[in-house]
């Protein structure tokens, strides 16, 4: 006889199959995209449809899960690679690409693996590129290389369903022996430049100097010749007030020889004067100075008459007009030169370090003002910044 424990034994294990079977067949038929991937779906072996983000029922055992596709942009840095450049010179270049995929499906079934494509394609052009180019232009260039990988990427990898949004160059490393010429050549353009720019700063120096050491030598004779004018004006005017003042006290040769005797110590007061003389005939020469200051006189050594009243001036009742300038108008005058000559002074200050320009020589105008300043020159274009 049959056992009846061993026939519900075999009931039980039918059911827990066919419950394990449901079980599996529930978790096989939900899907759960998360958010930023894309999942794409085969059914029976063909393409089905490509799942977005949220809660998805799949056929158990007919649908199946091709792959996940990761929407979000992707940075991709990869190996330095050897570029030879046209002068033959290999350089090692570094890159790194931004890229993001638009269409699934195409980066699932036009390519095997998008990422290992993307990385040889971007090779190839890199070297099409700068085998184009010397080393001083891969250098100076990374924009327009930048450029150029781009717009080939983007072209090829379009029809992978992928975008590329950017490529850049993380590194240009030429050849040791290369960088030591560079870093020579640097040196010694940085020493040209640094001579150069001391040799102009010389040059300027010693203009200035000159113009200034002009200006002042012009201001002093300047002020020379019209302190000697001034000078002679004045002893001019004395001698005519006091020519003026002796007729018209009307001066016998009495007083005159007084004069003449109070004048004779005086002369020989000074220490190189060991003796002096007293002329024997002081009237002879109270003569002379009578015939001075009133004409001819006689030989018993009387003066004439001259037709002129006593007390009056041969030089009329005014003396003549003085030639002085007025003491307010000099000292506006010299405050005027004063000020031209500081602003000639801050100006050629101002042109400091600037190529020589005859048209601000100083000490040519004096008095008529200060030079206008000039805009500064832009600085050459090799020369280092401040």
């Amino acid at each position: 006889m049959d056992d009846p424990n061993g026939g519900q034994i075999a009931l039980f294990i039918v059911l827990g199959l066919v419950l394990l079977f449901v079980v599996i067949a529930l978790v096989r038929a939900v899907k759960i995209v998360p958010q930023a991937v894309a999942i794409i779906v085969e059914r029976l072996g063909r393409y089905s449809r490509t799942l977005d983000a949220g809660l998805h029922l799949l056929i158990p055992f007919v649908d199946r899960v091709r792959a996940g596709v990761d929407l979000r942009e992707q940075v991709v840095s990869f190996p330095p690679q050897p570029v030879i450049t046209s002068d033959n010179l290999v350089v090692s270049i570094d890159t790194v690409i931004y890229f993001q995929v638009t269409e699934p499906k195409s980066a699932v079934y036009e390519i095997a693996n998008y990422i290992q494509g993307i990385e040889q394609l971007t090779v190839t052009t890199l070297r099409n590129v700068v085998g184009s180019m010397d080393l001083e232009q891969t250098l100076t260039s990374r924009d327009q290389i930048n450029g150029q990988l781009r717009g080939v990427l983007d072209e090829a990898t379009g029809r992978w369903g992928v975008r590329v949004n950017r490529v850049e160059l993380k590194s240009i490393d030429p050849p040791d022996s290369i960088k030591g010429s560079m870093e020579q050549q640097m040196r010694a353009e940085r020493d040209r430049r640094a001579a150069i720019l001391t040799a102009e700063g010389f040059k300027q120096s010693q203009i200035l100097t000159a113009e200034g050491e002009k200006q002042a030598a012009i201001l002093r004779a300047e002020g020379g010749a019209q302190a000697a004018i001034l000078t002679a004006e004045g002893e001019a005017r004395a001698i005519l007030q006091v020519f003026d003042a002796v007729h018209r006290g009307d001066a016998d040769p009495k007083l005159l020889a007084y004069q003449y005797l109070q004048t004779l110590p005086k002369i020989a007061a000074s220490p190189s004067n060991k003796m002096w003389f007293l002329p024997s005939e002081l009237t002879s020469a109270l003569g002379v100075f009578a015939k001075g200051f009133g004409g001819p006189v006689t030989d018993d050594g009387s003066v004439p008459d001259s037709g002129r009243a006593a007390g009056t001036s041969p030089l009329g009742d005014d003396l003549p007009p003085t030639t002085l300038t007025d003491p307010a108008e000099a000292l506006a005058e010299a405050r005027r030169e004063s000020a031209a000559a500081t602003a000639d002074a801050t100006s050629s200050g101002t042109l400091s370090g600037l190529p020589f320009d005859p048209s601000v020589e100083l000490g040519q105008r004096p008095g008529g003002g200060a030079v206008p300043a000039r805009s500064p020159e832009p600085p050459p274009e090799d020369a280092p910044p401040a």
